[in-house]
Parts: C-alpha cells; sequence; structure tokens
C-alpha cells in the first residue's frame, strides 16, 4: 500500500480527496478500495526510466551535495514529529504537510517507514527518534478506543484542529480519556494488513537494534491479529486485505500486502524461534509467486507481478503497480524474479516539466523516475481525479516509488544498476530543493529545502485516487534508505 494521499491544497475545495487508506474507513465498494491495495497491464507503452526530459530544459536549481540532501531529510521528518509540542510527548509523525489538507493526520505506514528511516541513518537523535514513535504505535495498540486485539488504525490525529465541517479536535495524539486519537474525521478508521505489516516490520526492527522486549511483544501482537484475521484458504492463498472500519472483513488479496508479511513472519521467526512463523512466511511468499507473469521469447512483455486478487480464485490483470515489482525484490532477492525492476523501470517511467499537460512543475525543472502504476500513463487528462480535486498530469513524477526502485537498483546491483539508480536519486534529491515552497506542518515553519513531495505533479494512481506535490513524510523516508543503501523488507 505505498503511501497514503493527500487532498488539493491547490484548488481551493472544501474537502479532501479520497485516499487508498480512506477507502477502508468509509466501506466503499470492493472496486473502489482495491486500489488501497494495489491489485494487478494496462498496456503501458515502453518508455526508459532515465530518458530525457524536457528538450532543452535542464534543472535549474544548484544541487546541494547528497550529505546535505539527507540532513535535510532528516530535518523534516524530526520537524513532522515535533509539530505539536503542546500536545503531548508521546507523539506520532504528522503524514502530509498542512496544505495537503489532511490536517494533523498521521498514518501508520508513514510513522513506520519514519522509524526505519530514523534507524537507517544510525544517528543518536535518529534513534532516539525511532524508539519514541515505536513507543507510540505501542502505546496505540493499548489504548485503542474500541479493541484490545493488537491491531492499529490507518491512521490518527496528532494536533488540534477545526474540521471543514466546522467541528474542532482539540486533541493530540492521546485524547483527553487517555485513548489514541483514532482519524475519525477522515474516516482511517479500518486496518489494513499492509499497515500492520509495516509497523511491525518497524517494531521488531526496534526489538533488533534495541533488544527491548516491549518491541518484540507489539511486532508479535501484530503478526497473530495478521493470522487470525487475514489468512485465507481459497484457491490463490495468502492473506487478505484487512477489516473496514465496521471490521468487516475485506474481500480482496494483495500481492504489496503479502510481499510485506514475507519480511514481517521472516523477522517474527528470528526474534522468536517459533517455526509457526516461517511456515506463515511461505504462504505469504505462495501468494506472491502465484502473481508472477514470466517473461516470454525474450521480448518485453512479462516479467512483472499482478496486483492480486479482488475474489481469492482470479488473479486481477490491471492495473499493475509499481511497488509489486519493487519490494518484491527487496523482499525475496531472488534472481528468478528481478526482471521485475526492469519492467518498472521501462514501463512507468515518467519525465515531468512545465511542458507537459497539468503539470505543477515551475519553468526550467524537469524531473524524472516512475508513476504509480501502468493506469497511471492512461489517465484522463481532462478531468479531475476527484472531486474538488485537479486535473491530472500522465508523467507526474511518483517520487515514493522512485525512490524504492532506487533502492531496489542499488541493492541488485546488475550492470547499470548504480548509474540508473544515481539518476533517481539526483532527481528525488532536486525535488526536496525545488518543489513544495512555503509549505508548514502544525502551520509551523518547515527547515529550509527539507522534505520531499510525494508526487512532482497531481498525479492519477488508477485506483481512484491521486498524489499530490506535498512534501511527505513515506517519500522522504523512503528517500533516505536509498541514500543509505537501507533496504527495510530484508529479513
Amino acid at each position: 500500500m505505498t503511501g497514503s494521499t493527500t487532498s488539493n491544497g491547490m484548488t481551493g475545495r472544501q474537502g479532501p480527496a479520497f485516499s487508498r487508506r480512506r477507502l477502508l474507513g468509509t466501506g466503499l465498494g470492493a472496486a473502489a478500495a482495491l486500489g488501497v491495495a494495489g491489485s494487478g497491464p494496462a498496456h503501458a507503452a515502453p518508455r526508459t526510466a532515465g530518458a530525457s526530459s524536457k528538450p532543452g530544459a535542464a534543472a535549474a536549481s544548484p544541487q546541494a551535495s547528497t550529505a546535505s540532501a539527507q540532513r535535510r531529510g532528516q530535518a523534516f521528518l524530526a520537524a513532522a514529529m515535533d509539530a505539536y509540542p503542546d500536545h503531548g510527548a508521546i507523539r506520532l509523525t504528522q503524514s502530509y504537510t498542512d496544505q495537503a489538507g489532511l490536517f494533523s493526520t498521521a498514518f501508520t505506514y508513514d510513522n513506520a517507514l519514519a522509524i526505519l528511516a530514523h534507524l537507517a541513518v544510525r544517528t543518536r537523535d535518529g534513534r532516539a527518534r525511532a524508539v519514541a514513535l515505536g513507543d507510540a504505535l505501542i502505546y496505540a495498540q493499548e489504548h485503542d478506543p474500541a479493541y484490545d486485539d493488537g491491531r492499529l488504525r490507518q491512521a490518527y490525529n496528532v494536533g488540534p484542529y477545526v474540521h471543514y465541517d466546522g467541528v474542532p479536535q482539540p486533541d493530540g495524539f492521546v485524547r483527553a480519556d487517555g485513548t489514541a486519537n483514532v482519524g475519525t474525521q477522515f474516516g482511517f478508521t479500518g486496518t489494513a494488513v499492509g499497515d500492520m505489516a509495516w509497523a511491525g516490520i518497524a517494531l521488531s526492527t526496534l526489538a533488533r537494534r534495541t533488544g527491548a522486549r516491549r518491541f518484540r511483544t507489539a511486532a508479535v501482537r501484530i503478526g497473530e491479529w495478521i493470522e487470525r484475521t487475514g489468512r485465507t484458504d481459497e484457491p490463490l492463498g495468502g492473506y487478505k486485505f484487512g477489516v473496514n472500519g465496521a471490521n468487516e472483513r475485506l474481500p480482496f488479496t494483495s500481492t504489496e500486502h503479502n510481499t510485506d508479511l514475507i519480511c514481517l513472519f521472516g523477522r517474527l521467526a528470528r526474534l522468536t524461534g517459533d517455526r509457526v512463523w516461517w511456515k506463515r512466511r511461505a504462504r505469504a511468499e505462495a501468494f506472491v509467486q502465484r502473481m508472477w507473469e514470466p517473461a516470454r521469447g525474450g521480448g518485453s512483455s512479462g516479467g512483472f507481478f499482478y496486483t492480486g486478487t479482488n475474489d481469492g480464485v482470479t488473479v486481477n490483470k490491471s492495473p499493475i503497480p509499481e511497488d509489486t515489482q519493487t519490494w518484491t525484490h527487496l523482499a525475496l532477492d531472488s534472481a528468478r524474479y528481478s526482471r521485475s525492476l526492469d519492467w518498472a523501470a521501462r514501463e512507468l517511467a515518467v519525465a515531468d516539466h512545465s511542458g507537459r499537460r497539468n503539470s505543477t512543475v515551475p519553468a526550467g525543472q524537469s524531473y524524472e523516475g516512475v508513476t504509480f502504476s501502468s493506469a497511471s500513463l492512461l489517465a484522463n487528462e481532462d478531468a479531475p481525479i476527484a472531486e474538488f480535486q485537479p486535473k491530472p498530469n500522465r508523467n507526474g513524477v511518483w517520487f515514493e516509488g522512485t525512490a524504492h526502485l532506487a533502492l531496489a537498483l542499488r541493492d541488485r546491483g546488475a550492470r547499470g544498476d548504480e548509474n540508473r539508480a544515481r539518476r533517481l536519486l539526483d532527481s528525488l534529491e532536486r525535488a526536496q530543493d525545488l518543489l513544495g515552497t512555503a509549505q508548514t506542518v502544525g502551520g509551523r515553519t518547515l527547515p529550509e529545502r527539507s522534505g520531499i513531495v510525494s508526487a512532482s505533479s497531481p498525479l492519477d494512481t488508477g485506483f481512484g485516487f491521486g498524489y499530490y506535490p506535498y512534501r511527505h513524510t513515506g517519500a522522504t523516508a523512503w528517500y533516505l534508505m536509498a541514500a543509505v543503501r537501507a533496504n527495510p523488507l530484508r529479513a
């Protein structure tokens, strides 16, 4: 489930867009909600990541050093975590800048990534922040307003605001009654297996790095919730999506979620010594392998993973998302499937500049990377992505996905991979320098040129939601992990 979406702060709309995470909370139909999982090709025209962008338009910004870019990424994560100092020491990191219109929303997925990024940079401050965020996830697990079964919700509020309906939300992450402040205003009340898996990966990493038993205990509770709630004996097997805000089990199964579980269950097996986790890992891995479309005849067709299944019987073959190509490599480290990275780099490559239709990139700048899915390249540029949202740009760069592609290429290390990854990282660093200026978190000015926007221009994912040019915890965390070569999915 890659990231969460934002609302559109650029058009003066009165409410936020639906997001892949919001779909779970609002109980929308299965066809729409499958977008949250990632589901499997609208055929994209062959391209090459790293292809030329706008003719004659070079990046206009002076390039900061990579070390400086990493420090500024860390500064953004710190600022987003410290945005509400008057509302308690137990806190999570706000996911998007205020301009996104999601106020103080902190997605569980983004906070798991923030933990992993803080640990990856290996500074004393980063370690302390990772521990604090881990403790906040444990607090949420132990102080849910309705459940005591190990689950976490899609998102939480971490500071006060007045919602679009005029109703104030006065609390920080911990409500006045001591419960965790679940993001009910936007319907972020469901629980997805992918979100839970990432939280479990982050907590198990903390357990290994700190030796603290509380992190292992919380990670095991997450794994057990997934086993009870997600396991399916349908023909394609694996683990299903999770539950919506009404605690109703959702019918589809995601390649991305099961990829996350390969890592989580492997980590739990090592932490606990209990072999049952290896069996659960094998179940998740078997599902992922069933989603593989092998390359045929040495041509460009095939060599990718489909997105999942709607019913547990039939593979969903369109759209094909980027993360099922990159995360599978990071989790499996298998030469048999490594061609998925080439598919993503070729078939989902985009280059954005002001000459593109509906681009919001300033004149004189250009960015390259990958888009969200095969359907993103076919988006209707004449219609808004969703109500109150702008029209999409088919060439908008999804920076979060661009970062995990860069990391996966560096991890694979085949001929030319490092050069390709470096070009993608250069694009990410240029975006941090120049895009999303004058944005705030909790009303506070961000450190200069810190944090990476989720997309270079409004981008239609093809799953019923979009990404927009707002600085984002998730995109920044993935950039940091790519920059320091830290693979969060290798058990």
